[in-house]
């Protein structure tokens, strides 16, 4: 029974991301996935299990591919794109995409952390386990080496991590945002 109260009513609303074939392609998506509600994906998109699409985020494969590992977090007002038939966005395993962070083409390891704000242009490849400080911006065909922090604007090498703590803290990030999809999947 639907109940209406002064001045609000509850309308029903159906629970769907935008996800659209482009130009021949259709999105996959692994099993155990969240998508919020005003996700967008389009075209040769590829996302692997557990992950998780967040609010206002925009998958843009309609130029080039994007592929996504296990147990990623794309976090709200991300977007992610590429050069037409030139860069690719690769995405490795229990990587953090940070709020409103765009990567375009660009290849992003294993275990890595990219911060709020920060950006990541084609060509440039973060290694496995290495940060990006938020607000960073990360220059086309730059290379970071694993188990790194960089920051600032054009992002530098700041010091080493530890693989053993940088490992822990991002599979915790990966696991809170599987817990947090599960509050919207109740």
């Amino acid at each position: 029974m639907q109940k209406y109260y002064k001045y609000y009513s509850l309308i029903p609303f159906t629970k769907m991301s935008l996800i659209r074939e482009v130009r021949g392609f259709v999105p996959q998506i692994g099993k155990d996935c969240y998508l919020a509600e005003n996700a967008t994906i389009v075209g040769d998109v590829i996302i692997g299990e557990g992950c998780s699409i967040w609010f206002n985020a925009v998958l843009r494969g309609d130029v080039n591919s994007i592929r996504i590992g296990n147990h990623v977090n794309i976090q709200d007002g991300s977007v992610l794109h590429t050069l037409y038939e030139k860069s690719v966005v690769e995405i490795g395993d229990y990587v953090s995409i940070g709020h409103n962070v765009t990567v375009h083409g660009a290849k992003i390891d294993n275990y890595a952390l990219i911060g709020m704000g920060a950006v990541v242009l084609d060509y440039a490849e973060v290694g496995e386990g290495a940060i990006v400080a938020a607000g960073s911006v990360v220059l086309s065909n730059t290379k970071i080496p694993p188990y790194t922090l960089w920051a600032g604007v054009p992002a530098k090498f700041v010091k080493n991590v530890e693989p053993e703590k940088t490992n822990e803290m991002n599979r915790k990030i990966a696991h809170n945002y599987a817990m947090y999809a599960g509050w919207y999947n109740a």
